[in-house]
């Protein structure tokens, strides 16, 4: 593999890891929760709180996101993620940095602007990546093909991963609180100010099994797929996902937290949310100026 292959490679390999990490409060929505959104906000019913404020968010279509997540391990540390978001169709235009996004690779860029519309993404690789890719500097992939190509040579987990990423893609802040309610242990923290907002604080743990199982990404999994998944997530030292959310008094996350504890040590997602209901409209960039990541690898014979 050349050292133009090599650079948004490494770069790939750690936005992967921040959407698959923030993947792992993804899922769907919750039936029978409806008759609990007019009870009682608080410690007193902390279901029914957070039932209205999954309500409330299914209803938004659209935020402004910042994001901070810390990656453990020797080429680790801290990303940052900010911009707009929107889902149902999932829209992205975001711009990303830390020393962390380069995957230890010299040269490699410290920040990038991410655009995600039609299912396609959109990275632009920077100036240094321009003059080695013949004047294209944006780098596609197109997010279903790379999730077959992923599932046709690395089976269930493969597939399975790679369709988390997809799926976090067109990823609904509501479905992070679904997710929550599935917890067995939801405790309400406490009241809370959030960047100024009023918020009432709740958190609880949800084992992996169970998140593999509410997870609309590995829908296409058969249930032994899913089993075998979840023991390879388990080997790897994560058994559960603690997740944490912010609730205003307009029951709208105003924060959510997700921390992992892995072999490698511990992975920490906080996404604060804002301005929902935003103007999001992305337009893809010039195809002159796009290179295709999949047919990369496949000259690279990757």
């Amino acid at each position: 593999m050349t050292l133009r292959t090599r650079r948004p490679l490494a770069a790939v390999a750690a936005v992967s890891a921040v959407l698959l990490g923030a993947s792992a409060c993804q899922g769907e929505e919750t039936a029978g929760r409806t008759d609990a959104a007019s009870q009682a906000k608080g410690g007193a019913n902390p279901e029914a709180a957070l039932a209205a404020a999954f309500e409330k968010t299914s209803d938004v279509k659209t935020a402004h996101v910042e994001m901070t997540m810390t990656v453990p391990g020797p080429q680790g540390g801290e990303i940052t993620m900010s911009g707009v978001q929107g889902w149902d169709p999932g829209l992205l235009d975001v711009t990303m940095s830390g020393a962390a996004l380069g995957g230890g690779q010299p040269g490699a860029p410290q920040e990038i602007r991410m655009l995600m519309v039609d299912q396609a993404m959109y990275m632009d690789m920077g100036k240094a990546a321009a003059a080695e890719m013949d004047g294209k500097r944006w780098m596609k992939m197109d997010l279903a093909e790379l999730a077959g190509s992923a599932g046709k040579q690395g089976g269930a987990d493969a597939s399975g991963l790679s369709g988390a990423m997809n799926e976090n893609m067109n990823q609904n802040p509501a479905e992070s609180l679904a997710i929550l309610l599935e917890s067995p242990n939801i405790q309400h923290v406490g009241a809370e100010k959030v960047n100024g907002l009023e918020t009432e604080h709740y958190k609880g743990t949800v084992p992996v099994a169970e998140m593999i199982e509410s997870n609309k990404a590995f829908d296409n999994l058969t249930e032994a797929e899913r089993e075998k998944l979840a023991t390879t997530i388990e080997t790897a030292g994560v058994s559960t996902y603690e997740i944490e959310v912010w609730v205003t008094e307009d029951d709208l996350p105003a924060r959510m937290d997700v921390v992992m504890d892995s072999s490698l040590g511990e992975m920490e997602v906080r996404m604060d949310l804002s301005e929902f209901g935003t103007k999001a409209e992305v337009t893809p960039p010039p195809a002159e100026e796009t290179f295709d990541l999949a047919e990369m690898m496949a000259g690279a014979g990757a």
